[in-house]
């Protein structure tokens, strides 16, 4: 396509708002097959609606992660986060991936990590759907600990819970992007942003196997309550920061014997 259409579009993209509109008028004009649907990928993004919504995958560790419409988007703070997991997953590890949406921690572990054991499961159907297509493992549908097979229990070996952690007022201050496009299941995270969380370190300890980890990612702020969260639950806590992605996990560890 011309370079006129490629300057086009970078203007049209950024009188939208768009920050990156260069780079997202690169990938738009790569992903289009001709005119008429680039025009309609730019008029959608330019209304708004997610960049790897229109794209349909998002960028993750190196990887092309599938994200269907009404899918939460992986965020880049997330990578560190997947990162943590392959750093305490071993070759044969059992690892889970609660609240997974699209799977892109999954994915980027099992790529990571030879011959895990790996299972997905999030309570939104689209969302199961949508990592049905990302993750070469069993992907559940179901709340929490409830979609998981009992086979499980007491054997994960790391289990990632990216939880829902925006407080419920905060919500409404979150990029248009998220708030129009995004599910509130995957954004709301109660009064304090942790009652997700909550849940998920109450049922840990039936879940890890003895030494297992537990790990999600949340706000800096939120560290110190989600830190006795597990401390009561009886784990170990430890902080992990990235401040280029301004990224924090918490990472809880079960005693090796127990």
């Amino acid at each position: 396509m011309t370079s006129d259409l490629s300057i086009d579009l970078v203007a049209r993209l950024r009188a939208a708002g768009c920050v990156f509109a260069e780079d997202e008028a690169r990938l738009l004009l790569e992903a289009a097959t001709n005119p008429a649907e680039l025009a309609a990928m730019a008029a959608r993004r330019a209304a708004g609606v997610p960049l790897e919504h229109v794209l349909g995958w998002a960028a993750f560790l190196g990887l092309r992660v599938a994200v269907d419409p009404a899918v939460f988007v992986p965020r880049r703070r997330t990578e560190f986060l997947a990162r943590q997991a392959i750093r305490l997953a071993r070759r044969g590890a059992v690892v889970v991936d609660l609240c997974c949406g699209s799977g892109a921690v999954a994915a980027a572990v099992a790529v990571a990590v030879p011959d895990v054991d790996l299972t997905a499961a999030d309570i939104d159907p689209a969302a199961v759907r949508c990592a049905r297509r990302n993750v070469h493992g069993a992907v559940y549908e179901g709340d929490l600990y409830s979609a998981l097979p009992t086979r499980l229990r007491g054997r994960v070996d790391v289990l990632v819970a990216n939880v829902p952690y925006v407080p419920s007022d905060e919500v409404a201050l979150l990029p248009p992007e998220a708030r129009g496009y995004e599910p509130l299941v995957a954004l709301d995270g109660g009064a304090d942003g942790l009652d997700v969380l909550r849940r998920v370190v109450a049922g840990a300890g039936e879940w890890l196997a003895p030494g297992g980890h537990l790990l999600s990612e949340m706000s800096t702020r939120q560290v110190p309550a989600a830190g006795e969260l597990l401390t009561a639950a009886g784990l170990t806590s430890t902080v992990a920061t990235d401040g280029d992605l301004a990224a924090t996990v918490v990472i809880g560890r079960c005693p090796p014997n127990r």
